[in-house]
C-alpha cells in the first residue's frame, strides 16, 4: 500500500511539474458566429494590424472585433507592472464596422481584457528585447496567467506575434544589443519565438517579422531603409500591408477558411495606394511565410 501511495504521489508531482512547464491552451475556434481579438501591445501591435479592419472589409466579413490596448514601447514585464500597479496608462481602440476607433486614451489592462469575452489575445515582447530571452521570463508566464485570469472566456488562444529585426542601418538605442547586425537580431528573435511557443504551449505563431524578412530578400520590395520608416517601425504603406496580410492569413484563413489572397483592398483613397500586382506581390508572400512556419 505504501509503495501504491509513493507511486501515485511521484507520478502526481511529474504531472503537476509537466503543467506548469505547459500551461493549458487552446486551438482557433471554427466557423463561429462571431469572432473577437485582442491585441496587447506597443507601437509593434498597431503597424502589424493597422490594415486588418480593410482586408477584412474587401473579404467580406463582418462579425470581427479586434481591440488594441497600447503603451509605446511596453515590455512583457512591464505589461504585468502595469497590471499589479493597477495603473491606467494604454490607449485602447476597437474596431466598429472595419474601422479604427479610439474607446479611450487612458485607461488599464483589465478594462481591455475585461470588455469583451476574446477569442483571441496577441502578445509579443517589446523590439529591443525580442531577440534576447533573458528579458522573456518570468513575464511572459506572469503575462499568460493574467489573461487567463482575467479574460472572460476561459478558452481564448493565446497567440505569439513574432515582430521583425531593425534596418541594417538602425540608429535604435537597443541595437547595440544585436551588434548593430539585422540578422543576428532577426535569428535571435525567431529563436526566442520558437522558445517562448514551445515552454508556454502557444498553438498559433503569427510571423509577422518573417514576412518582414522575406519581403527583404524579394526583389523590387527593399527600399534604402529596409521597408522600415524610422529603421525600426513598419511603413505606413506596404510593409503595414504586408503584416497585416500575414495576421489575415494566421488567424482569419484558420477560422474562416478564406484566404488574403486575391483580397481588394490595396490602400485605395490613400497616399499609400499600391498597384494590384504588389498587393499579389505581398499577399503571397504573407501566405507562403504562414504555410512555411506551420
Amino acid at each position: 500500500m505504501m509503495v501504491k501511495r509513493f507511486i501515485l504521489a511521484a507520478a502526481a508531482a511529474v504531472f503537476t511539474v509537466l503543467s506548469s512547464a505547459q500551461p493549458v491552451n487552446y486551438p482557433l475556434p471554427q466557423n463561429p458566429d462571431s469572432l473577437r481579438i485582442l491585441v496587447i501591445a506597443n507601437s509593434y501591435g498597431d503597424d502589424s494590424t493597422q490594415w486588418l479592419p480593410d482586408l477584412l472589409e474587401a473579404a467580406d466579413i463582418h462579425n470581427v472585433t479586434i481591440a488594441r490596448l497600447y503603451i509605446g514601447g511596453c515590455s512583457l514585464e512591464r505589461h504585468c507592472r502595469e497590471y499589479q500597479n493597477r495603473t491606467e496608462n494604454y490607449r485602447y481602440q476597437k474596431t466598429v464596422d472595419n474601422k479604427w476607433t479610439t474607446v479611450s486614451t487612458k485607461t488599464g489592462i483589465l478594462t481591455g481584457l475585461e470588455d469583451e469575452p476574446w477569442d483571441i489575445v496577441t502578445i509579443h515582447e517589446r523590439s529591443g528585447y525580442s531577440g534576447d530571452y533573458s528579458h522573456f521570463v518570468p513575464w511572459a508566464g506572469e503575462l499568460i496567467k493574467i489573461i487567463r485570469a482575467h479574460c472572460p472566456n476561459p478558452e481564448a488562444t493565446i497567440v505569439w506575434n513574432r515582430t521583425w529585426a531593425y534596418a541594417r542601418s538602425s540608429k535604435h538605442k537597443d541595437f547595440p544589443r544585436y551588434g548593430n547586425n539585422q540578422m543576428i537580431m532577426y535569428r535571435g528573435i525567431v529563436e526566442c519565438s520558437n522558445r517562448v511557443r514551445k515552454e508556454y504551449n502557444i498553438p498559433v505563431m503569427i510571423p509577422t517579422g518573417t514576412a518582414v524578412q522575406n519581403a527583404r530578400w524579394t526583389r523590387g520590395l527593399a527600399d534604402g531603409k529596409d521597408l522600415l520608416r524610422d529603421g525600426y517601425h513598419l511603413n505606413k504603406g506596404y510593409t503595414r500591408y504586408l503584416a497585416a496580410c500575414t495576421w489575415f492569413e494566421a488567424l482569419i484563413r484558420p477560422v474562416f477558411g478564406k484566404s488574403v489572397k486575391g483580397n481588394a483592398f490595396r490602400m485605395q483613397g490613400t497616399e499609400y495606394e499600391i498597384t494590384p500586382k504588389m498587393a499579389r506581390k505581398l499577399q503571397g508572400i504573407a501566405i507562403r511565410t504562414v504555410r512555411e512556419e506551420k
